[in-house]
């Protein structure tokens, strides 16, 4: 069966118009060249893109999740680490993603991995583990800078975890055991100045109110006397009763007493 040329014709324009037609959804851009030279960043919808004479390059634009490998890291301190992180970006500009670059994902991906490197091995071990935030800014600057030649913006950088040997940990155990050692003997001696401090107050008072040691002396009596099965010897100090002497003579006629025969 000989077909019509016609027809034939026909079948290869219809061909044609649909390998023109491109639909590109919200979240993609297409960058389109003609004769290999840029022409326009179109989408999103339905665009037409003429075979052969014009070639398009697809770009998402959404939010990238990706995860950095292992990398393994020496802090500043000599301390050999692994440390796991993810970083999250976006194209914001199409064209300069695949004009400036061949590969933005492994491009932005090698970059991460290095500048992960970079920044951590000037850090102790003690930063490492309890200063995250500050060092997942200064990543996602340095990243950010680095990739905005390529019109990728980094939103995030999270290091999630950072891997330490046996030796290493048992060490920082021992570590924080001298620690919390070292703070309960300090405040045990803070306890123990603060006791000897409001002695030394009260004793001051004392010594300045006499009637406060008498009955002080007397309180400490009674608190003894509570004690039915113990003899206490206590030894009666003889200021006690000065002022009661002292009375005493103070009264009138007491030194004009005589005995009677």
């Amino acid at each position: 069966m000989i077909l019509n040329p016609f027809v034939i014709g026909l079948l290869i324009l219809l061909l044609l118009v649909f390998a023109s037609i491109k639909v590109l959804y919200e979240y993609e851009r297409g960058v389109v060249f003609l004769l290999g030279r840029f022409q326009a960043v179109k989408g999103p919808g339905i665009i037409i893109v003429v075979p052969v004479v014009q070639q398009m390059r697809r770009v998402d634009l959404r939010t990238v999740v990706m995860d950095v490998p292992s990398q393994d890291v020496i802090s500043r301190d000599n301390v050999s680490v692994k440390v796991d992180a993810v970083i999250y970006f976006r194209v914001i500009d199409a064209q300069r993603a695949i004009l400036q670059v061949e590969d933005y994902y492994n491009a932005t991906s090698q970059l991460a991995q290095t500048t992960l490197r970079s920044v951590l091995g000037q850090h102790e071990l003690d930063e490492l583990l309890a200063g995250r935030d500050a060092l997942n800014r200064d990543i996602q600057n340095i990243l950010d800078a680095e990739t905005d030649i390529w019109g990728i913006k980094v939103s995030n950088v999270e290091i999630k975890r950072v891997d330490l040997d046996e030796s290493m940990i048992r060490a920082i155990a021992r570590q924080a055991e001298a620690e919390r050692e070292r703070r309960a003997k300090v405040i045990n001696a803070e306890g123990e100045f603060q006791a000897a401090e409001r002695i030394r107050q009260a004793a001051e008072i004392i010594a300045s109110q006499p009637q406060a040691l008498q009955l002080r002396y007397l309180q400490t009596l009674n608190d003894i006397g509570i004690q039915n099965n113990t003899t206490v010897v206590f030894p009666v100090p003889l200021d006690l009763f000065r002022p009661l002497l002292g009375a005493q003579q103070s009264e009138p006629g007491a030194g004009d007493r005589r005995p009677t025969d």
